[in-house]
């Protein structure tokens, strides 16, 4: 009898338009050197804002991922539960797009990826990006986080000493790798020596691979 290998199932990755595209990115970077299959779905205001906020190119960010769909294409595979998945994360997650998750509207790819993983039992995870909060938000998040989503709003720990803009985004990141029992050398954990490095002057760090 032949015995198949079965494969760990992939990550699910989405890229809404709200501002911090950065996470996204860094998150797709640490995957990879975590060897951890990415299937990337980002939006067309993600790509707006990504050109924005950064010097990423569009077509630089989907070759950090395994596979890449369109949001528009609701005919794809993460659109049916069938399609097994770890769970999803959507870093960052819009207030337009969290509302959407909240109450089931799957306009785009996104949203019904976000209800499948939802409904299958899988994790989901909402990196929330926007401030001052409104009701309204407040209430979407209460309601999505009882139905099984994690909210994961991208706050800086000031206890690891950061030292760029970088060492803030990478504890960010590195806290979602921890909600998925990733391994990574993202963040300094509270009680590490205040003589250690911070985790942007490590050399163990997640970087890009060559697509």
């Amino acid at each position: 009898m032949t015995i198949v290998e079965q494969q760990t199932p992939p990550l699910l990755v989405a890229i809404t338009g709200a501002s911090g595209v950065v996470y996204g990115v860094r998150l797709l970077e640490a995957l990879r050197y975590a060897d951890v299959q990415a299937h990337l779905i980002i939006s067309e205001w993600a790509e707006r804002t990504l050109v924005a906020e950064t010097n990423h190119k569009p077509a630089d960010v989907r070759a950090l991922a395994d596979f890449v769909y369109a949001d528009d294409d609701l005919s794809s595979a993460p659109a049916s539960g069938a399609f097994a998945t770890e769970g999803m994360i959507v870093a960052p997650c819009s207030m337009k797009s969290l509302a959407a998750i909240t109450h089931g509207v799957s306009g785009g790819l996104i949203q019904r990826a976000a209800e499948v993983t939802l409904k299958e039992h899988r994790k989901l995870l909402l990196l929330v990006r926007e401030a001052p909060l409104s009701v309204i938000h407040l209430d979407n998040m209460l309601a999505v986080a009882r139905a099984g989503a994690l909210i994961v709003p991208p706050v800086p720990a000031f206890y690891s000493r950061p030292q760029s803009i970088e060492d803030i985004i990478d504890h960010t990141v590195g806290r979602v790798l921890d909600c998925f029992g990733i391994d990574h050398q993202l963040v300094r954990r509270w009680g590490d020596r205040r003589g250690q490095r911070s985790p942007s002057e490590r050399t163990d760090g997640p970087v890009p691979r060559e697509a």
